[in-house]
This record gives C-alpha cells, structure tokens and sequence, in this order.
C-alpha cells in the first residue's frame, strides 16, 4: 500500500471516529467500535509514517491530501 494513502485514509478514519466516540460516551456506553476504528487508524498513520523515507510533517498534509484525492479521482 502506498504510504500515502494509508496516511489519508488513517487521518479520514480517525476524524470519522471522533463522533462516534462522543456518541457513546453522551450515551453511557463503551465506544468498543470507536476504539477498533481509532487503532486501525492509528495503524494505518504510524505504518506510513515509519514506512516513508524521512517521514512525515505537519506542513506535507495538505499536499499528500491533494496529491491522493488528484491521483484516485482523475
């Protein structure tokens, strides 16, 4: 898998699972599929960031995000 991809779909996931999160605890219940999506997550971001040469930083994001989404859309 490409590094960036999985860097993408890990950052996606885990802002998906922000709500869910909210959702069960608002609820009083454990968040049990919120936290296999947040380590999935978490995978998928740290096995990008050791797997690409030099790693990662915080301004690279944007331009992985667009380079990705350009890549799979056209």
């Amino acid at each position: 898998m490409d590094t960036d991809l999985a860097l993408v779909i890990g950052i996606f996931l885990g802002v998906l699972s922000i709500p869910s999160v909210l959702s069960a605890m608002s609820d009083r219940r454990a968040p049990r599929a919120s936290a296999v999506t947040i380590l999935i997550a978490g995978g998928l971001i740290l096995y990008a960031v050791i797997t690409h040469p030099g790693g990662y930083t915080f301004q690279q994001i944007p331009n992985v995000f667009t380079n990705v989404i350009g890549r799979y859309i056209s």
